[in-house]
């Protein structure tokens, strides 16, 4: 799995670069918005490389956000990585998390290719990869909770103990443990 490339920028396209790397030369798809950062004759970009049965194909990103992005979407059923891309080159990553929690359908159906039955399942499909990041967060924090309250504390003060608190559910005890000791 190639996860990263850094060479000499030989073409430069709005859709991809060819680089070369000690000789050899690679084609990297790139957003429009990636392909517009690169302004040095010399670049490294974090990829996503993608297996087919009749091509390999590497995918670029200046920003660690939108490569995050671009992998997230490629997961969602039906959508590519040429949807993907054209998502990518279309929104910023942080303006792409606005349309998401705003379920914007309107905004997605800017992005060429993309419908509004598409962008429906995207909004939908996301929100599901999004809430799974967070249940596995408060997943954590009630796991964290029941061994303070097995241990023999009141949940009003595990509750003041762990505010804040951040972590999986051992650092959430620890934190806990710590705090609850100054009560």
């Amino acid at each position: 799995m190639i996860v990263g490339i850094e060479g000499r920028v030989v073409r430069k396209d709005p859709t991809y670069v060819h680089l070369d790397v000690n000789g050899l030369t690679y084609e990297v798809f790139v957003s429009v918005n990636t392909s517009s950062a690169i302004t040095d004759p010399s670049v490294r970009l974090l990829t996503t490389h993608i297996i087919r049965e009749d091509a390999h194909l590497l995918y670029g990103f200046k920003e660690a956000d939108e490569k995050k992005m671009f992998d997230t979407l490629i997961r969602i059923n039906g959508v590519g990585p040429k949807a993907a891309l054209a998502i990518c080159s279309t929104f910023a990553p942080d303006t792409f998390a606005r349309v998401i929690a705003s379920k914007d359908v309107s905004m997605l159906k800017r992005v060429p290719g993309i419908g509004p039955k598409s962008a429906s399942r995207i909004l939908v499909e996301i929100a599901d990869f999004v809430a799974t990041g967070e249940d596995a967060i408060s997943s954590d924090m009630n796991q964290a909770v029941l061994a303070l309250e097995s241990l023999g504390f009141k949940k009003e003060h595990i509750q003041k103990a762990l505010q804040g608190a951040v972590g999986d559910t051992a650092t959430l005890v620890k934190e806990g443990l710590k705090k609850l000791q100054r009560l």
